[in-house]
C-alpha cells in the first residue's frame, strides 16, 4: 500500500488551474493516475486539447464545462471524456470549482494546434 498525504502531494500550476497530484506511478500507481483540479472562478481555457485515453471528471464542488456548449456539470456530477474527444475546460461560476480526475497511467495528448502534449508532471 502506498499512502499520499496532503501534505506530500505536490501541485502544479496552469494559468487558471491548479493540479495537486495523487495516484500515478511515481506515487506508487502503476497503472490509475488521479488528481485533485481546482479550475479559477471565471476560468475558461484558450485552446482545447485531446488526450488517447478515457479521462474520469468527478465534480466536488463549483461547476465545470468540459466544451464551450456542453452541460454545466456540479457537485455530484461525473464525466466520462472518451479518448479523442476535445476537452475545453471552463469555470464560468463565481467561486473555485474542485473536481477529481482520473485517466489510465502513461496517456498522451494533442492541443487544439497540433501540439503534441506528454504525460503531464502530475500523472507521472
Amino acid at each position: 500500500m502506498h499512502i499520499i498525504t496532503a501534505p506530500q502531494a505536490p501541485t502544479f500550476e496552469l494559468p487558471g488551474v491548479q493540479f495537486t497530484g495523487l495516484a500515478s506511478p511515481s506515487r506508487g500507481c502503476a497503472d490509475v493516475c488521479t488528481w485533485r483540479l481546482t479550475v479559477a472562478a471565471g476560468h475558461d481555457s484558450d485552446q482545447s486539447h485531446t488526450l488517447d485515453r478515457d479521462e474520469v471528471f468527478m465534480v466536488i464542488s463549483g461547476a465545470i464545462r468540459l466544451a464551450a456548449d456542453g452541460p454545466l456539470l456540479g457537485p455530484g456530477d461525473a464525466a466520462v471524456v472518451p479518448a479523442g474527444v476535445p476537452i475545453l475546460l471552463a469555470n464560468p461560476g463565481p467561486e473555485p470549482a474542485e473536481v477529481h480526475v482520473a485517466i489510465a497511467a502513461g496517456f498522451t495528448g494533442m492541443m487544439a494546434d497540433g501540439t503534441p502534449v506528454p504525460t503531464p508532471p502530475w500523472a507521472a
